[in-house]
């Protein structure tokens, strides 16, 4: 994967979805969430957190995500919706079992994925964080598909924001620990490390 900078975009070659022009990835759907803002003047993208999410829990497809973080989510369409419908959350991009990629807030806004959290001492990460949700729960294996477009996103997210450093990448139970466990014991921290050619992670 190769970058290169045109004005004030960077491009990477190599990701079959293109390069991050603008806060936008190329190539994959976009689905505008309102669970967005902007970021503080003096914030920068430097945090890349990972999360799971699957509706209804422990159930794989279906347009359950793209209406939750579009405020759209039907509470008697489950029961466990009752209990969520209400939320006003977001992640930036959302990734599929089968790899596709699904951008709901630019990465040049805050996305509202983190919650109450934490980073090397630094609080409130959405306000510095790009938040990637991938479609599994803390133990189901993720798909071969997913790491390979995580990796390739991970890496366009890099080029689009040099502030994140190559281990700059957490699971949400990193930055909010106590209160959540994804992307759990099913995620392969390790595989993600050697993908990505990068020294250990969790990056805490």
């Amino acid at each position: 994967v190769l970058k290169h900078k045109v004005g004030e975009d960077f491009y990477v070659t190599g990701n079959k979805y293109g390069q991050i022009v603008s806060g936008w990835l190329q190539g994959c759907k976009h689905v505008l969430s309102p669970n967005c803002a902007p970021r503080p003047p003096e914030a920068s993208v430097r945090l890349l957190v990972i999360h799971n999410i699957s509706l209804p829990p422990g159930e794989f497809g279906g347009p359950h995500i793209e209406a939750l973080f579009t405020n759209k989510l039907d509470s008697q369409a489950h029961e466990y919706f009752a209990e969520i419908a209400h939320l006003n959350v977001s992640a930036h991009f959302l990734i599929r079992r089968d790899g596709e990629v699904i951008q709901f807030v630019a990465t040049t806004e805050n996305a509202w994925h983190a919650g109450v959290s934490s980073w090397r001492g630094v609080s409130q990460c959405n306000d510095f964080s790009i938040g990637i949700e991938l479609e599994g729960t803390d133990t189901h294996v993720y798909s071969e598909a997913q790491y390979g477009a995580l990796e390739a996103l991970v890496k366009a997210c890099r080029c689009a924001h040099p502030d994140v450093e190559p281990t700059a990448i957490v699971g949400h139970s990193d930055v909010a620990p106590g209160r959540k466990t994804d992307p759990g014991p099913g995620f392969d921290w390790h595989r993600l490390s050697e993908d990505l050619g990068v020294g250990e992670l969790p990056g805490i």
